[in-house]
Order: C-alpha cells, then structure tokens, then sequence
C-alpha cells in the first residue's frame, strides 16, 4: 500500500491488493479538503482465452478454458462441458449428470471453505485492523487453534480427492465429455465418497457455529456488515430449480429487483438477449448490464440495470434452498439481517457459509443415489454442431459460456461472462463508497485502506477470470538494457496503439 503525495488533493495507491486471485489495485484520489473525490478498482492484467479458442475444436474447450483459474477451474469445465451438451444437442444420461453434480457440490465445498479460512475469515477472525502479517491463514489458525486449522486443511484435502478421483484431475479436471463424463463411479468408491460427504456437513455446520460466534457475536463486526459504506441496492442474479430453490449446477437465471420482485428469468440459450458489456477505459474488466435498463453508469437503485451475483445474491434471487439444514441457516441470515433481499456486501460471507452447508448436503444426497454407480455414463452426440451456451454457478456467481463452430466442430467464436465480470460493476461501486464512507479530512492508516479492500474481498474475486477482451490496445512498455544494466533505449504502445520508441 502506498500513499503519493502529502496535504491536499493526494492520490492514494494500494498496489497490489491481497487475498484474491489475479492481479489489481486502487487508485483514491481525495479533494482539497481531504475527502475521497473518486476510488477507482482498477484490473491491470489481460488474458485472451475466448481468442485462444478460435480454430480449435470445440471438444477441447473444457479443459482450455479450465486453464484460465487455478482456483476454480472446476467452473469453467463445467461450463464448457454443458455449453458443448447444447451445441450438439445431446443430454447427459442420469448417471453421468449425478457424477458431474457430485464433482461440482465437492468443488463448491472446498472453493467456499478456501475463502472463508483462507482469504476473507482473517479480516473477522484475525480483525481488519490487525497488522497485515496477522491477516492471514495463519493468523487464523493462531486464533482458532493448530486442531481447527488441521481440521480445515484435511477437509479441504479430503474433497479435494472426490474431484481427483473421479474427475481425473483436481486443477485441470478431464470428466466431462459431450453428453455425459469420462469414467462411472464403482461402489467402493461411492461408498468412500458418503464418508467425506457425511463430514463435510459436519464440518460446515462447525464453520457456521464458527462464523456465529467470531462474527455475530461481534457487535462491531455487525456493526461494520450492515454500515452504509458496505450497502448497495442493486439486482441480483442466480441459477434456481423448478423449486425457485439455489441450484449450482443448472436451471434458469432469475433476476430480481432492489425490492426482491422477478426482473427477468431466461435460460443459457437468452443470455445475450438480456446481459450487454459496458466498456471503460480505465480496467481490463467489461462491466455486464441488463439490457432493458441500458447502461445507466455506476448507480445503484430499482433504475439501475446493474446487478451482482455470488452468494448473497444466490440467496436473494432463489426463494429457498434444497437442503433442511442450510434452507434453516438461510432463513436465520434474513431473519437477522431484516430480510430478503439483503443489500449488505459483506453478508456475502454469512451466505457464502449458507451455501458450504448446501453444497455439503447436497453431495450427501447425491453419494446416497444408487444412481451415482450406474455404468451407463455417456450419450454419444450424432448432431451436427453449430451453436451451443452453458451456464453455472461459480463459487463467485453466474458463469456463461458460448461456443459457435463450424460442421467440423471448429470454433468460429467465443464469448465468456464470468462470475466476476458480472460483479464488476458493484466491486467498482463497493470500493469507491466504502473509500467515501471510511476516508474523512485525508485521514488514512493501514486498517482503513484494509477495510476499503474488504468491499471488493467480500465477492472472492478471479481476475485472471474476467479478463478476457480489452476495449483497445493493451498499454506495453519495454525497457532495453545493455550489458552492464544501463538503459540504452525503450519500445511502447499506448492504450490507443501508438507506437513510441527512446
């Protein structure tokens, strides 16, 4: 974190920022007085993967685009996988839908468990004004105890085997195939699978008790979850079932309003009827809008056509959850809270261990299916491909893929909108408010500029994720040294493509 200038009119830079994926930084820049004029969340890194994909075959897709995150790779296969279900028109046999479920409930798990322990939990269990080198994993487990932090660590790892086992691979998974998976589970593996999934509910309803007693039990932590600099009254979007139940891996994309009312629900196919891309010069990141809205720039309120995803806004768009034990821990979140929809960024760590509980029971129902074992994993597809579009639940929200080919199966185009490029609106909105809120008279030490960087920390953001396309040219500068280190010249390219040399 850095501060440029001194007294009036200074700009303040907090590069990088931590505990995300990616890459990024804010800029706050504050008036003559003192007051935060503007902050600006700013992703500086590009990645071209929907450009990687043309001229490839569209089989190949999963596992590209799995290459994007190493955190949540598990996402994207799964997106590619469905996407490629619908371009050749063929659906997965029950067997091979339980298994790609059981993989992805397994995933969820471990993805929220990670942010919870690993990258949101130190700013409550550790507290966000400790010094940075506390703020950590093992901070956390200095707090909680060598027992809880083990307990974390084998939990993780044990779900992490089910997504190894029968999804080939834990960071680059294989499974999925055009119109089922790779490999039937066999009964002993099933039988071993129930196991871990009968202690990951175990576990979740520990993390819950967990987040109860650090964080509720917490009058200044409440305090700050329902402050009006974490508070923005957007749309909010999620996959729900037939139910209206939160469902992570397929159903329709509902949408609801500020005051919790359906906006608009579509499925994969209607994404580009409903969701368009706002571009700013000043990010690698496009910004997602609702269509019947237009672009009506960074506000928020029932005129706004901006939206959130992630869990909070899961739990807001869905009417309930599927599951006994995290429909009842959702309900206590509204209850508390003043109930739905919830309009507090950082509630997204309370609902982020609702869905835990959910994706926990979830794969103990599906472990308990005599479905699971059947050996009839895989419709072969017949159709000629042309144009297909699959959408997940990320970890951090809505993820959409969109894959056009020619008869070949050859990729003409692609388009992804992730789960953080559909935040990126309100990340953006979040961090400059929460600067407003918590800056006054130029007064800034490292606990505020911390809790400036929970507004976006509150989302789990992937920015290797979001970046996929750029509004021009990507700014590059290249400094040319001779043998004994002195600069004998430079080579760049600005935002708008100019060539400079020196």
């Amino acid at each position: 974190m850095a501060s440029n200038g001194n007294g009036n009119g200074r700009r303040i830079t907090i590069d990088p920022i931590t505990r995300l994926e990616g890459h990024g930084k804010i800029e706050i820049f504050l008036d003559d007085v003192g007051e935060v004029d503007r902050a600006y969340f700013q992703v500086p890194e590009l990645r071209g993967f929907e450009q990687f994909a043309v001229g490839r075959p569209v089989e190949d897709m999963p596992q590209i685009t799995a290459r994007i995150c190493g955190v949540c790779p598990t996402a994207h296969h799964m997106a590619a996988t469905k996407a490629i279900d619908a371009l050749y028109g063929v659906e997965p046999p029950p067997a091979g839908r339980a298994i790609r479920e059981m993989i992805y409930s397994a995933f969820m798990a471990e993805d929220h468990a990670l942010h919870f322990y690993f990258l949101g939990g130190p700013d409550f269990v550790v507290g966000p004004d400790a010094p940075p080198a506390e703020r950590n994993v093992l901070g956390v487990i200095a707090k909680v105890g060598e027992e809880v932090g083990l307990k974390v660590i084998g939990m993780r790892r044990r779900l992490r085997e089910i997504i190894t086992l029968a999804g080939g691979k834990v960071i680059h998974p294989v499974f999925g195939l055009p119109g089922g998976v790779s490999r039937r589970v066999k009964e002993e593996e099933a039988a071993g699978f129930r196991e871990v999934a009968d202690d990951a509910v175990e576990f979740a309803t520990f993390t819950l008790d967990v987040f109860r007693d650090v964080v509720l039990g917490n009058a200044e932590y409440v305090d700050l979850i329902t402050s009006d600099a974490f508070t923005h009254r957007t749309h909010y979007m999620g996959l729900v079932d037939g139910d209206g139940n939160v469902n992570f891996y397929d159903g329709t994309v509902r949408v609801v309003g500020p005051d919790g009312g359906e906006t608009v629900s579509f499925t994969a196919a209607e994404y580009a009827d409903h969701i368009a891309e706002h571009v700013e010069p000043w990010t690698y990141v496009k910004f997602p809008y609702l269509k019947s809205f237009g672009w009506q720039g960074f506000v928020d309120g029932p005129g706004s056509g901006l939206f959130s995803v992630a869990p909070l806004a899961r739990l807001n768009a869905a009417d309930g959850m599927a599951t006994p034990l995290a429909a009842a821990a959702r309900d206590e979140m509204f209850e508390t809270l003043g109930g739905r929809p919830v309009h507090h960024t950082l509630a997204n760590h309370w609902a982020r261990v609702v869905e835990l509980l959910y994706a926990a029971e979830r794969l103990q129902q599906i472990t308990s299916d005599p479905v699971l074992t059947d050996p009839e994993v895989r419709v072969l597809p017949t159709a000629t491909p042309t144009v297909g579009m699959g959408v997940v639940e990320a970890p951090r929200g809505t993820l959409f893929h969109h894959y056009e080919t020619d008869e070949r199966g050859i990729v003409t185009a692609a388009n992804l909108i992730v789960a953080t490029q559909n935040n990126a609106a309100r990340i953006a909105m979040s961090v400059d408010k929460a600067a407003k809120g918590l800056i006054s008279a130029g007064k800034v030490d490292d606990g505020i500029l911390n809790k400036i960087e929970m507004a976006f920390r509150a989302y789990d953001p992937c920015h290797a994720c979001a970046t996929h396309s750029l509004p021009g040219s990507m700014p590059l500068l290249v400094t040319i040294r001779g043998a004994d280190g002195e600069v004998v010249g430079t080579l760049g390219r600005d935002a708008d493509g100019r060539v400079t040399r020196g």
